[in-house]
């Protein structure tokens, strides 16, 4: 097995090629306009996430948007910087980088097709995707899209694979085409043996994405826009790189590199956006509505696909989380009536969560411009202002 790199090593290649890039032109930031109508101002528990929010700036987090709906109604606010270079206030109009929530939008596709008979939940995905296509992944010849969907393959995750990072970092910008992320877990040793555990992996989705657009004869990203955006009124949600982002209200992403307290930028870094694991550009409004219609509506999927959608294994080692086909159970930790359904969303320079609390009847949706998958001083930070707006909410 490849090894992983080292947080470290990462900083340091990307410290490298900052400083051997100085003309890389990064995404401009403006103001941008709140919907009209807005009415969080005289929301009776504004003053209290509002708190909350600039708390967590305050101890180092870049910026914060958030969409709450409550038995109150709907709550948005923002702190801190959407870009801190142009001195620009995070609102939650601003679109961020919401990663991996891509995955919920995929796996409600997923569903969609087999209510139309287009694919069975335990299709192997060999038959949809070629011997060549699936040649040297460990356990690709066993693999269903339920155990994709549900991260029960044992496949590698290619996210964590070192080549791949030092191939992003020397091309950060890059659009990433599926056969070559598939490339980097050629030959990879599997995690456990297919089916017998679970843990999360970013090549399980991209292998749906794949298997969809085998089924379909279409683009995954066309069938997201046509199927998902668009019905449930999306209007500031982009699939990057298939859509390009208004650059001129998308908030910039940072990281403590140096683990110093000094954020570098970086938003321009793909980390293979577009390919049905991530890439998924929104606001907190737009993943606030979409998480409704999702889980509390319940308009996007018969009751059925719901139903296995949240059908959750056991926890993975370490995650306060179960993993459904799709979707997480998340908030584990918290009482046992205050869990929630949804997805999180973590990258380079960006974590977001979406998450529907069915017992409470609330919604939850955030973005923050900064990077919490890897260690850093501001991880914790992050974590714990997770728990503290869910403590709000639930006063």
């Amino acid at each position: 097995m490849k090894p992983i790199i080292p947080i470290f090593l990462l900083g340091l290649c990307l410290v490298y090629l900052i400083s051997c890039n100085p003309d890389e032109k990064i995404p401009y930031t403006n103001a941008c306009t709140l919907p009209p109508g807005d009415s969080s101002s005289i929301h009776p528990k504004a003053s209290e996430y509002q708190a909350v929010l600039d708390e967590f700036t305050r101890k180092g987090l870049p910026g914060i948007a958030a969409a709450i709906r409550d038995q109150h109604g709907l709550w948005m606010g923002g702190s801190g910087k959407a870009d801190i270079e142009k001195d620009i206030d995070f609102l939650p109009c601003h679109i961020s980088k919401s990663a991996s929530i891509t995955k919920m939008l995929v796996g409600t596709l997923t569903f969609m097709l087999i209510e139309e008979g287009k694919l069975s939940l335990d299709d192997p995905i060999k038959k949809w995707l070629s011997a060549k296509t699936l040649k040297n992944i460990k356990n690709a010849d066993q693999a269903t899209i339920r155990t994709c969907l549900g991260h029960r393959t044992g496949i590698a995750d290619l996210i964590v694979d070192n080549e791949f990072y030092l191939a992003v970092l020397n091309n950060p910008d890059k659009f990433w085409e599926e056969e070559e992320l598939l490339d980097f877990v050629r030959g990879d040793d599997a995690v456990f043996p297919h089916g017998d555990s679970v843990k999360y992996s970013n090549t399980n989705t991209l292998l749906v994405a794949m298997v969809i657009e085998a089924a379909t004869g279409r683009q995954h990203a066309d069938l997201v826009r046509e199927r998902i955006l668009v019905p449930n009124g999306m209007k500031n949600t982009y699939y990057y790189w298939h859509d390009i982002p208004p650059t001129h209200t998308v908030a910039q992403g940072y990281f403590d590199l140096y683990n110093n307290g000094t954020l570098v930028n970086l938003t321009n870094y793909n980390t293979g956006s577009g390919n049905g694991y991530g890439g998924l550009y929104s606001n907190a409004l737009d993943l606030l509505t979409f998480v409704e219609d999702l889980f509390k509506e319940k308009r996007v999927l018969s009751e059925a696909s719901l139903n296995s959608m949240l059908s959750f294994s056991q926890k993975e080692k370490d995650k306060d989380r179960l993993l459904g086909l799709g979707a997480m159970k998340s908030f584990t930790e918290r009482a046992p009536n205050e869990f929630a359904y949804g997805h999180s969303g973590r990258d380079l320079g960006y974590s977001a969560d979406a998450f529907y609390f069915p017992n409470q009847d609330m919604t939850l949706s955030f973005m923050v411009n900064y990077g919490t998958d890897a260690k850093s001083g501001l991880q914790d930070v992050f974590f714990d202002f997770r728990k503290a707006i869910a403590d709000a909410m639930m006063k």
